[in-house]
């Protein structure tokens, strides 16, 4: 049954975005995992919406925070590959507008708390992009208790250095021994205390956006969330007690907004950004074995692949007042959609051209009453490899299943109704359809060489791909 109609403005939802980092689409118990268990989240699904064919715009992370903070394909944002963490490094242009900017224009109050990794130059860092508050780390990855950045250690260049990476607001600020999970819950309830206590005075709704740093390595847990799981072998062990950990920190964080009363006029949407990564650098023991910590629920391939174990994600949205709950939805959804989803549950129409820029689509009419949406295409590149999916069918060109890996062959094609684990490639059995969606996938990748060519080619964003030395 579908909910009321769109809220008077002063009613305009508040809007909560979670992400999670290289958490592959079967590691929740909603999702499949029998070996450990994510109460809140389950909780979140059940009271909401639950997709079974969501998918982040990129296998990789900061191409796949670009799509989502900006609605666009990322090669359409100014972020492509993944950044480099040094203190110089470059990011998305502030000339993009982002959820924050757009939500900020209409009136919202806005903060971030997590990882930011879209660069750390001034003009690429959160209050650059329309966020009044943020606080948080702008690299790809941090120890979750000194919050230093190591990745770029003993390479060459501006990175060779470690160098601490916590942020408040743009001032330096130190919390050693503090487990960035936790941090994360605690800094964002307190963001929600201050939110909610000016929405009170002046009626301003709010956007949150607390992207979390956790699966990513380095692998760390505390023991109160590694003893859950002691039954475990290792490697799955800390990749569950650090699920744990997140889910608790949403649980905490989704309560204190029931407490402030705000949990029913709430948009809430939980996603990841990329697949499990099989990186050695996981084990932190020295072993050069691929980690085996986190799973893709029986999909084929892993972060950085463009077969849908990197690309399909766990994805959850939740929103009372308007959405029932106890939905699967299947309609193939992306992280691109998510921006104009919300301006058109901030401004009680969907996006038009006039509004803005966006390749994503509003899926608020899908979620709310069952609207279908019209039919498209969605798209993927990253370095050599492209993929399209088009209705059932996914293919998938020069794919890789890991980093630096070989492509598994130049065109695979998937009929993902029967197929989820893309294990049969039908190209030689349907060479037209091939042919069609390979055009289509190759005229899609001129289109955004060209428009990256023209507008961002020039701002030399330092990047590392997954043929040199990943750090997303």
């Amino acid at each position: 049954m579908a909910r009321s109609a769109m809220p008077n403005e002063s009613d305009r939802p508040n809007v909560i975005v979670f992400m999670t980092d290289d958490q592959g689409y079967g590691d929740l118990s909603c999702m499949g995992a029998t070996d450990f268990r994510t109460p809140n989240l389950d909780n979140l699904a059940a009271n909401g919406v639950r997709f079974t064919d969501w998918y982040s715009n990129s296998p990789v992370c900061s191409p796949s925070r670009a799509a989502l903070l900006t609605g666009r394909y990322p090669g359409n944002a100014g972020v492509r590959a993944i950044l480099q963490g040094h203190r110089t490094a470059s990011g998305l242009p502030n000339s993009t507008p982002t959820i924050s900017s757009l939500l900020k224009d209409r009136g919202y109050q806005t903060s971030m708390v997590g990882k930011w990794h879209l660069g750390l130059t001034d003009e690429c860092r959160p209050h650059s992009h329309g966020f009044d508050y943020w606080f948080g780390f702008l690299a790809g990855c941090i120890d979750f208790y000194s919050h230093i950045y190591y990745w770029g250690a003993n390479r060459p260049g501006p990175g060779i250095n470690p160098t601490h990476d916590l942020w408040e607001n743009n001032e330096e600020v130190w919390h050693d021994s503090e487990y960035f999970t936790e941090l994360i819950a605690e800094k964002a309830i307190e963001r929600l205390r201050a939110m909610v206590a000016e929405k009170r005075e002046s009626g301003q709704p709010f956007l949150l956006y607390a992207p979390f740093n956790a699966p990513h390595y380095p692998m760390h847990a505390p023991e109160k969330y590694t003893s859950r799981f002691a039954h475990l072998p290792w490697d799955r062990r800390i990749m569950a007690a650090m699920i744990s950990a997140i889910d608790d920190a949403i649980g905490a964080i989704m309560n204190e907004l029931t407490r402030l009363g705000e949990a029913e006029d709430t948009f809430t949407f939980f996603v990841s950004d990329n697949g499990p990564s099989r990186e050695t650098r996981n084990w932190l023991d020295g072993t050069l074995d691929p980690y085996y910590g986190g799973t893709s629920g029986g999909l084929k391939g892993h972060k950085f692949s463009l077969f849908d174990g990197g690309i399909r994600m766990p994805a959850i949205a939740h929103y009372p007042a308007r959405i029932p709950g106890g939905q699967v939805v299947s309609t193939p959804c992306a992280s691109m959609d998510i921006v104009p989803t919300a301006l058109h549950a901030a401004d009680g129409t969907a996006p038009t051209p006039d509004t803005g820029e966006f390749d994503g689509t509003s899926i608020l009419d899908l979620l709310s009453n069952g609207t279908d949406l019209p039919e498209r295409d969605l798209y993927w590149e990253l370095d050599g490899q492209t993929a399209i999916r088009r209705g059932n069918h996914k293919l998938v060109i020069d794919g890789v299943l890991v980093e630096e890996d070989q492509p598994q062959t130049h065109i695979h094609l998937a009929d993902l109704s029967n197929d989820i684990s893309e294990s049969h490639n039908l190209a030689d059995q349907a060479p037209r359809l091939a042919s069609e969606l390979e055009k289509a996938a190759l005229d899609w990748r001129a289109g955004i060489q060209e428009r990256w060519d023209r507008d961002y080619a020039h701002l030399g964003h330092g990047i590392v791909t997954y043929a040199d030395f990943p750090v997303g």
